[in-house]
């Protein structure tokens, strides 16, 4: 037993005596410099308490070299001395270090944005198309470390927090800089100076403050005082989050910053009463519609540790629809009306009736069918959960030919070529007459008449026929022939999706095929124009073309004995029909636009200057040849060009 006290006892002095080694060794470093300032690393070090004080000053002149702790400039180099080995125990902070380890970072992982709501189901069922719930788009999944330190400057008005780290550095009588965090109690520690209470400072007084608690020791010093680093604060996000839960965010994060953190409201969670609860008090109660439609964040407080940020369930979902800013399904508070479900979807756009709206209030089944408003009477109509506010287009009605303003554009072999803005009813007379009429040289019968009304009609259709033919290329690995080599049915195959494509980069021009003789020196006066019509007068075309299956596809000079000539001559004066070439699907092309077909005599019609004429290639029997054979002829209709044909086909 002496023996083990006396072994303890020893231990003991041998335990003290490395400890103070280490001591003597870690304050070596620092052993030349003056005790007694305030940018000292030792916090415990006593002040001398004889120098002079100067509270208002920042920068004071001094005579006393003695008082300056930095006078050989030597470098600082600190060493934490640390107790913890002096228990076991594991202290608060290790347990929240282990807890903050890096390598788990799943409660970060902010969850996919929320599922479409029973509301938002039912709108696109109605609709036939997705109208999103305003304010999804804002909130994106993504890997965020809420812990990660503010990298934006803290605001002047920030007020200092326990776990702030502050940097001081001093120049002139005093020379080099300390960093020091603010403890539980709000204070830090300068080494000559004393404790100074810093929390609940505001950043733009805290310069002040430092320096006059370090001017009370020390005299001719600038200071400078910055927070280099700011603790995180936990906050609670409850409610109807989409991702609920506690988080650690920086000390400069709003109310608004946590929500988006957290995911956003859940499907069934509001966007327009946010509620802030501190101590166990309600503080705040924010509409981010607020923040979102009016750039407003007056209610938007900055977050204090522990704070409870509470989502309750949505209130009423409203759907705006139609010629506004932003459709999307939109959360009304009580006492709203129309004209603030309006106001938050932006208003009528520029195609939008600005005098009008239609409500359909589903939620009421007496009212349910639509209701023709004016736009005066928004703000008189309250708004219920489940209506359907729409706004229709103005822009795009058609207007009554009498009550076109037309624009006509008129080119070609004319006195005077250009745009004309003429008053409704106009006719082509009128319009030539006002071109100062045809010149010696026009060829009437050639005239290429365009309207914007029938280029969006032949665009429908022929996208259809292209619609049909892509159908029949799906169909034709079934209709082929058993006895064609797989490599060949491939080949084809491959052949006619090109022809395919091609077909759909072809786009058509919106001709008028017009009911002119070929002999007429004049245009048919009773058409009435509409607006954006084209008119373009060629002169007398003085070739023909023929392409296709042909041995020598061209186009060829009409010379003085042309009259009387028909198809088949030009075509033998191209070398004739290839032995590939389907002599029953020939066709004409005239100048004005008409075709020509076989059914309707096309080898036997005499030639007119301009014409076309086109041999088509005999195809295997499958459907999708087949159907291109069909309509190729019918493709002109649809305002195909001639050249345009020849270009896909070849």
């Amino acid at each position: 037993m002496a023996f083990a006290k006396t072994f303890m006892r020893g231990g003991k002095v041998a335990v003290a005596g490395i400890w103070l080694s280490l001591a003597s060794a870690g304050f070596a470093q620092v052993a030349n410099l003056p005790s007694g300032s305030p940018v000292s690393p030792d916090q415990s070090t006593s002040s001398n308490s004889g120098t002079n004080a100067q509270p208002n000053s920042t920068s004071v002149s001094n005579n006393n070299s003695n008082n300056n702790p930095y006078t050989n400039n030597q470098t600082i180099s600190s060493l934490d001395v640390s107790e913890k080995g002096q228990s076991d125990l594991l202290t608060l902070d290790q347990i929240l270090s282990a807890k903050n380890a890096p390598g788990d970072k799943t409660d970060n992982i902010i969850k996919k944005p929320p599922q479409p709501g029973e509301f938002e189901k039912y709108i696109e069922a109605l609709l036939g198309r997705k109208v999103p719930l305003f304010g999804t788009k804002l909130v994106l999944p993504s890997l965020r470390d809420f812990a990660a330190p503010a990298t934006a400057t803290v605001p002047p008005d920030y007020i200092v927090q326990p776990g702030d780290k502050i940097d001081i550095a001093l120049s002139g009588s005093l020379e080099g800089s300390v960093e020091r965090e603010v403890d539980t109690n709000g204070k830090i520690f300068l080494t000559g100076v004393g404790a100074v209470r810093v929390a609940g400072v505001r950043n733009s007084d805290l310069h002040d403050l430092v320096a006059r608690a370090i001017g009370t020791k020390f005299r001719g010093f600038t200071a400078s005082v910055t927070i280099t680093k700011l603790r995180g604060i936990r906050v609670y996000v409850t409610g109807l989050a989409n991702n609920p839960g506690a988080f650690t965010v920086s000390s400069l994060s709003t109310l608004a910053n946590a929500v988006f953190q957290a995911g956003g409201p859940s499907e069934g969670g509001s966007w327009r009463t946010i509620k802030l609860y501190r101590n166990g008090r309600q503080v705040a109660d924010f509409d981010l519609y607020q923040l979102m439609r009016g750039g407003s964040r007056v209610s938007d407080v900055q977050l204090q540790n522990e704070d409870v940020l509470f989502i309750p369930p949505a209130g009423p979902q409203v759907a705006v629809i139609g010629s506004v800013h932003e459709e999307a399904i939109y959360e009304a508070k009580p006492g709203e009306s129309v004209a603030d479900i309006l106001a938050a979807a932006g208003g009528a756009n520029t195609v939008g009736d600005p005098a009008h709206f239609v409500l359909y209030q589903t939620g009421d089944p007496e009212r349910a069918g639509p209701q023709w408003l004016a736009t005066s009477l928004a703000a008189a109509t309250p708004i219920g959960a489940g209506d359907i506010v729409q706004v229709l287009s103005t822009g795009t009605l058609a207007m009554p030919i009498a009550q076109q303003k037309v624009l006509v554009r008129i080119e070609g072999e004319v006195q005077k070529p250009g745009v004309y803005f003429v008053p409704p009813g106009t006719t082509f007379a009128d319009i030539v007459g006002q071109a100062g009429g045809l010149t010696s040289k026009a060829y009437s019968f050639g005239t290429k008449f365009t309207r914007q009304s029938v280029k969006i009609q032949q665009q429908e259709s022929f996208k259809e026929a292209l619609d049909q033919l892509e159908i029949s290329l799906a169909a034709a690995p079934l209709s082929q022939d058993p006895t064609l080599a797989a490599g060949d049915r491939d080949s084809q195959l491959a052949a006619a999706r090109a022809v395919l494509v091609r077909l759909r980069e072809a786009k058509p021009d919106g001709r008028v095929v017009l009911g002119i003789a070929p002999d007429a020196t004049t245009l048919p006066g009773n058409v009435v124009l509409e607006n954006n019509d084209a008119i373009y007068i060629p002169p007398l075309a003085s070739t023909v073309g023929v392409f296709g299956a042909v041995y020598r596809p061209a186009s060829f000079l009409i010379d003085a004995d042309h009259k009387g000539k028909r198809v088949r001559d030009y075509i033998d004066q191209a070398g004739g029909s290839l032995r590939s070439a389907d002599k029953g699907g020939i066709f004409v092309v005239r100048a004005n636009g008409e075709v020509i077909s076989k059914k309707r005599g096309s080898l036997n019609t005499t030639v007119l200057p301009g014409d076309v004429i086109f041999v088509p290639v005999r195809t295997q029997p499958n459907l999708f040849w087949a159907h291109l054979r069909d309509i190729t002829s019918t493709l002109f209709s649809f305002g195909l060009s001639a050249a345009t044909l020849v270009a896909v086909t070849k």
